[in-house]
C-alpha cells in the first residue's frame, strides 16, 4: 500500500516538472515514463490517462489551497485582518505550488475540456471566499468600492501575476515579496510610510 502510494505521489511529482516545462500539449506519458523509469502500461493503471493524471493534479494543488483559505476565513478576528491573512495565506500556498498554477495559466488553451471545468470551479470558490471577506469589512464602512466582486478580482489579478513572474533567487527573498504585495493590496501605490526609527 505504502509502495502504491510512494509511486502515485512520485509520478505526480515528475508529471508536475514536466508539465510546467513543457506544457501540457507538449508532454506526452511516454516522456513521464522515461523520467520514472517505467511502462507506459504502469502510469495508466495509476490514473487511466493523461487527461486523468493532469486533472488528478489540478484537483489535488486546488484542494489544498482551498481548504487554507477556508480555514483562515472562520478565524473571529477582525475582518480587515482577516483579509490581510487570507492574502498571505494565499499567496504562501502559491510559492509552494508555483509550477502548478503556472500549467494552468500558461497552458490553458491545450488542457482538456474537463480539467478547464475543474479550474473554473476552483477559481469560483477563490472568489466566493474573497468576495465574502470584502463584504464583511463593506459592512464595516472601511470599504468604498461599489463593487465586492470586481474589488475581489482585482486582489485575485494581483496574485495570479506573482504566479507568472515569481522566480526564486531573486535580489528579494519570498517573505519581503509577500510583503511588497500585501502593502500594495492593502494600501496601494500610495503605502503609508513606515515609521521613521529614532
Amino acid at each position: 500500500m505504502t509502495n502504491n502510494l510512494d509511486t502515485r505521489e512520485r509520478l505526480l511529482s515528475i508529471a508536475i516538472e514536466l508539465f510546467s516545462a513543457s506544457g501540457y500539449k507538449g508532454t506526452s506519458i511516454r516522456d513521464i515514463s522515461c523520467v520514472m523509469g517505467m511502462s507506459i502500461s504502469t502510469i495508466y493503471h495509476y490514473f487511466g490517462s493523461k487527461e486523468a493524471l493532469f486533472t488528478a493534479i489540478l484537483n489535488e494543488a486546488g484542494a489544498r489551497l482551498i481548504n487554507s483559505l477556508r480555514e483562515v476565513a472562520v478565524l473571529e478576528m477582525d475582518p480587515l485582518e482577516r483579509l490581510e491573512l487570507l492574502i498571505r495565506t494565499h499567496l504562501r500556498q502559491c510559492t509552494g505550488s508555483v509550477k502548478e498554477a503556472r500549467i494552468f495559466f500558461t497552458d490553458e488553451e491545450h488542457i482538456p475540456s474537463e480539467a478547464t471545468k475543474i479550474n473554473n470551479h476552483i477559481q469560483r470558490q477563490i472568489l466566493d471566499l474573497y468576495r465574502s471577506e470584502l463584504q464583511r469589512i463593506q459592512a464595516t464602512g472601511r470599504v468604498q468600492y461599489s463593487s465586492m466582486t470586481v474589488l475581489a478580482l482585482n486582489i485575485l489579478g494581483v496574485i495570479n501575476w506573482y504566479l507568472l513572474w515569481f522566480r526564486p533567487g531573486g535580489p528579494l527573498s519570498v517573505d519581503q515579496i509577500i510583503e511588497e504585495i500585501v502593502t500594495f493590496i492593502m494600501h496601494g501605490v500610495l503605502a503609508p510610510s513606515c515609521p521613521k526609527k529614532t
